[in-house]
C-alpha cells in the first residue's frame, strides 16, 4: 500500500475512533445524569426522613431538659469535659454558662438551609436576657450567614468590654475559626451531653 492510500485509511479509522469516543462519551454523560437525578431523589428523602425524627425527638429533648433542669452546672461540665471544648472555653464563657439552664437546638423546617441555637439563662449577673438565639443559615455558595440576639449587658458587667463579637448577617469568613468550632461542638455536645458530664466519651 502506498503512502497516500496508507494515510487516507489512518484518517478513515482515526475519523471512527474519534466518533465511537464522542459516543461513548456522550452515552456516559447520560449515565452520569442518571446517576445524579437518583442521588438528588435519595437526598431529598434523607431529609424527609430526618423532618419526620426530629418532630418524634422535640418532645424527648424537652423531657431531656427538664431533668438537666435539676443538675447543677450540667452543661458547664460536659462541655468543660469535652476534649476540644474545653480549651475553647474562655473564663468569660464559663462564668456565663454556669447559668445556662437548658440549650436547644433546632434545624429549620427545610433541615438543609440552616438551624438556630437557643440559650436559656436563667437570672444571672451579667445581663438581662434569659433567652440568647443565634441562627446559621447555609447558602447555595457555600458560605455561612450567621445572626443572633445580642445580650443586654447589665451595667458594668459587659464581658466583651464593649467590643461586639459579631454583627446581624456576618458571614464565616470574617469570624474567628475558634468561635465558630466552639459553637459547632457545642451543637455536637447538645446532641448526646450525658456521656460528656459523665466524663465517659474520650473523643
Amino acid at each position: 500500500m502506498d503512502k497516500g492510500k496508507r494515510a487516507k485509511v489512518e484518517e478513515e479509522e482515526g475519523s471512527e475512533l474519534d466518533a465511537e469516543l464522542v459516543q461513548a462519551i456522550e452515552k456516559l454523560q447520560e449515565v452520569q445524569d442518571e446517576l445524579e437525578r437518583v442521588n438528588e431523589e435519595a437526598s431529598d428523602k434523607v431529609l424527609e426522613v430526618e423532618q419526620f425524627y426530629n418532630e418524634i425527638r422535640r418532645p424527648v429533648y424537652s423531657k431531656r431538659n427538664a431533668i438537666i433542669h435539676n443538675i447543677p452546672d450540667f452543661w458547664l461540665t460536659a462541655f468543660l469535659s469535652h476534649p476540644v471544648l474545653c480549651d475553647l472555653l474562655t473564663e468569660d464563657d464559663q462564668k456565663v454558662f454556669k447559668y445556662l439552664e437548658s440549650l436547644d437546638v433546632e434545624d429549620f423546617k427545610d433541615v438543609k438551609s440552616g438551624y438556630s441555637i437557643s440559650f436559656n439563662f436563667r437570672t444571672n449577673p451579667y445581663f438581662e436576657d434569659t433567652k440568647l438565639t443565634k441562627e446559621f443559615r447555609f447558602s447555595d455558595d457555600g458560605s455561612t450567614s450567621v445572626s443572633g440576639t445580642q445580650p443586654k449587658w447589665k451595667d458594668g458587667m459587659n464581658l466583651t468590654n464593649g467590643v461586639v463579637a459579631e454583627k446581624e448577617g456576618n458571614k464565616r469568613g470574617h469570624q474567628t475559626e475558634d468561635r465558630y468550632e466552639l459553637e459547632a461542638l457545642g451543637v455536637v455536645g447538645w446532641r448526646m451531653p450525658m456521656g460528656w458530664y459523665c466524663g465517659c466519651r474520650r473523643s
